[in-house]
């Protein structure tokens, strides 16, 4: 019994720590375009969009912080979320999925491998599951713009999706951008390296020098900051290809590292060590 109570005890403790975490993070809104924000809080970055036909979002973060993703869009809109959209499934993109369901009584929509995985997982709520899911493109008609979501298959997961706001000349890739810093490529989920840049690359031809970017994490972008972030995987990958070509070992390849210009890429997640075993 006492093992247990101990175990209990554990168990609350770290859940009360994993919302404590939460308790100073405030959610920001920034005009990207006439009516279109850029949202962030903790974990990947939000766009939303209002207008007569209601409110859109792309991506709702961690379930604990949907009660002040809320409240920071009934203060901008005065409205419910009408539909939103997953750009895959990580937790960090989807946690609030069911709150806005229950609380909104939102369509959510994103690819059908988004649901089959949070279907999969016993610890995901169901009541969060897409409703709405495709397995190519979907486009809708809102707000007086076009809203294009499009599949891009095997990069970051095999679920991703980007969408484009066409009027307000707005993108957001989802997590094929971590701008700044070194990309998290989900390899045990559908991730490919090679995908990934080409995935990367097919939606920088999409768009154009006045494209405003809201970027899965990081601050927000331009097509050149889009650029620079593909060019540095492209000569990181390289150099990670020569090591590993010449017959040295990942933990020889992990000891001699990257070039000293890549240092500024790394991030507490994706640190330089885990970003090298990625590409090697």
């Amino acid at each position: 019994m006492k093992k247990i109570a101990l175990l209990m005890g554990l168990a609350l403790a770290t859940s009360a720590t994993a919302q404590n975490r939460f308790d100073d993070v405030n959610v920001e809104a920034t005009k990207v375009a006439s009516n279109v924000h850029m949202v962030t809080g903790a974990g990947g970055n939000m766009a939303l969009m209002h207008g007569a036909d209601g409110v859109l979002l792309i991506d709702d973060q961690y379930q604990q912080m949907a009660e002040k993703i809320s409240t920071k869009i009934k203060d901008l809109t005065g409205e419910s979320v009408r539909y939103l959209i997953n750009t895959h499934f990580h937790g960090d993109h989807v946690g609030s999925n069911m709150w806005f369901k229950e609380q909104h009584n939102s369509t959510i929509m994103a690819h059908d491998n988004v649901r089959k995985r949070l279907a999969a997982d016993d610890d995901f709520n169901p009541a969060g599951l897409p409703a709405l899911t495709f397995d190519s493109t979907v486009t809708l008609h809102i707000n007086g713009d076009t809203v294009h979501v499009f599949y891009l298959p095997d990069g970051h997961t095999d679920g991703d999706v980007a969408v484009w706001f066409e009027k307000a000349n707005v993108l957001h890739p989802g997590d094929l951008f971590f701008n700044e810093r070194f990309p998290f490529i989900d390899l045990g989920s559908g991730g490919d390296v090679e995908g990934y840049i080409d995935n990367a690359e097919t939606l920088i031809a999409k768009i154009n020098e006045d494209t405003v970017i809201i970027p899965g994490h990081g601050p927000q972008a331009t097509k050149a900051d889009y650029q620079q972030f593909v060019d540095m995987i492209k000569a990181t990958k390289a150099e990670v290809d020569a090591m590993r070509d010449s017959g040295m070992a990942l933990e020889d390849a992990l000891g001699n590292g990257l070039s000293d210009e890549f240092k500024p890429w790394a991030w507490n997640f994706i640190t330089e060590e885990r970003w090298i075993k990625t590409l090697y």
